[in-house]
């Protein structure tokens, strides 16, 4: 039986003006279904890289997977379409991104945005999603769930932004779950509550 995900001798460089950069070089690991895995490692080692780079997320140009497999389920999603990887970020593999500011979109409200990924792989309709949206900022521990529904993230503090991106990340219950550094923004009491959730 084959591993959840399984990420064999990745290599995800960078090609720079002063050369190449290589920010993930010959990294491996495996997750089975139900297993929790770390990834530490000093600053500019190159874990959000990997994170990124299991969601096809590396901007291209100037980065490049270079090399290697990431398998999920036994399949090589290096060679999955763009469609097929939008089908499973988020359904299949959701991820809570280190920077909720640069994570979310500053023109469309909280609400409409943990929507979007309900409707596209939940096929809920609008109501259903709206139901589910509130249920998560509920989940999250947001304040005033319904009037924070309405609102953009500017309005937010850091911490508030944060669990929307939780929010976001949990609303489709995917198989994986990638965190990078998902209670940064957060006060200790929250920071507890969301890593049981």
């Amino acid at each position: 039986m084959s591993k959840l995900l399984e990420v064999k001798n990745l290599k995800t460089y960078f090609y720079t003006d002063d050369g190449v950069a290589k920010a993930v070089d010959d990294v491996s690991f495996s997750l089975d279904k139900g297993e929790t895995l770390g990834i530490v490692g000093e600053s500019g080692c190159g874990k959000s890289v990997s994170a990124l780079s299991i969601m096809r997320l590396i901007p291209e140009p100037p980065g490049k997977i270079a090399g290697g497999e990431i398998l999920f389920k036994g399949k090589n999603v290096l060679n999955f379409t763009e469609k097929e990887m939008q089908e499973m970020r988020g359904n299949d593999i959701g991820m809570i991104f280190q920077e909720p500011m640069t994570s979310l979109n500053p023109v469309f409200t909280c609400g409409d945005q943990i929507e979007e990924a309900v409707i596209l792989h939940q096929k809920l309709n609008k109501e259903q999603a709206k139901e589910k949206a509130l249920e998560m900022l509920r989940l999250v521990g947001i304040p005033a769930p319904e009037q924070r529904y309405n609102e953009y993230p500017h309005q937010l503090s850091g911490g508030m932004r944060q669990r929307i991106m939780i929010a976001m990340a949990l609303s489709c219950n995917p198989e994986i779950l990638i965190a990078d550094e998902p209670t940064t923004a957060l006060d200790v009491t929250v920071q507890a509550q969301i890593r049981s959730l």
